[in-house]
């Protein structure tokens, strides 16, 4: 089974959330950038996933922001393709990815143990020491390998990169689970993406919100084929009831988008917990 494109879509930078970030007026460079990682202004932000079985706050996806000191909060649309090109990439998603599992870490010892899914890029799955720096990171905040799931986008999930399919296989061999993100967004054979031995496919908002009764069939055939693999299914972009009752429809076991909670710094993760009502989220013959 083949997926195709559905709409013409923005950069994956910029589909990361659907908060609006007043664009720079003055371009961001690469000394500024390199600097900003070092004083710490690129942040994390969490956005919840829901069960839908259940209603609780399952998980919580890692979202980078800058925290610029002159030009306020800057979204990653902006700064990320930058750290691409430059190579500041390395430098900032091990940062990210200890700012996730810390945060997670965090959680446990409050008696409330999270999933944290944190994104990366071939770029970074193809560096020769990141498995070194994922495990790492895993030990020194003592995160279980288990709560921890890294995304790929679906179109870089298919490159036929060697060290990013051995980097994947050595992660998923320690216990963190691999998420195909956007998935909808390109062009692939589901078999080629089941062969990278996913845990979790995340399915991009355009399915979710599409009114095409062929395209929603076809949504809910990949979901039962999945879901034959053991593999757990995400509906992003979540952000009315109706979108929600889509989810059940095609049979998601969560879902993340504005409705449940936009992503939040972790000092405000406490008031998200205390916020939900799990009860608002399942469906009335779950009751």
């Amino acid at each position: 089974m083949t997926t195709g494109r559905v709409a013409s879509q923005p950069s994956v930078a910029q589909r990361r959330s659907r908060v609006s970030f007043q664009p720079s007026t003055v371009p961001l460079g690469e000394s500024e950038l390199s600097e900003a990682i070092a004083r710490g202004e690129i942040v994390a932000h969490f956005q919840p996933q829901v069960d839908l079985r259940t209603g609780d706050i399952v998980a919580v996806e890692t979202l980078s922001r800058w925290d610029h000191p002159h030009r306020g909060v800057i979204g990653p649309g902006e700064f990320i393709p930058l750290a691409e090109r430059t190579g500041l990439i390395h430098r900032m998603g091990a940062h990210m990815i200890e700012q996730g599992c810390r945060v997670a870490a965090g959680w446990i010892g409050r008696g409330r143990p999270v999933e944290v899914s944190i994104n990366v890029s071939a770029t970074q799955l193809s560096a020769p020491l990141f498995f070194a720096d994922v495990i790492s990171s895993l030990e020194r905040t003592r995160l279980p390998p288990g709560l921890l799931t890294l995304e790929i986008t679906e179109s870089q999930a298919i490159t036929d990169i060697r060290p990013v399919r051995d980097h994947l296989g050595q992660l998923r061999d320690r216990g963190v689970g691999i998420s195909i993100d956007d998935f909808g967004t390109g062009y692939s054979s589901i078999e080629r993406l089941l062969r990278l031995g996913a845990t979790e496919l995340k399915l991009d908002r355009t399915l979710i919100q599409a009114h095409s009764d062929s395209t929603l069939a076809l949504v809910a055939a990949v979901v039962s084929l999945v879901h034959e693999r053991g593999i757990r299914v995400v509906a992003e972009g979540i952000e009315t009831a109706d979108h929600l009752e889509q989810t059940r429809r095609l049979g998601c076991d969560r879902a993340q988008g504005f409705l449940f909670a936009p992503p939040t710094p972790s000092t405000r993760l406490e008031q998200v917990f205390s916020a939900n009502r799990p009860a608002d989220w399942i469906a009335a013959e779950s009751l």
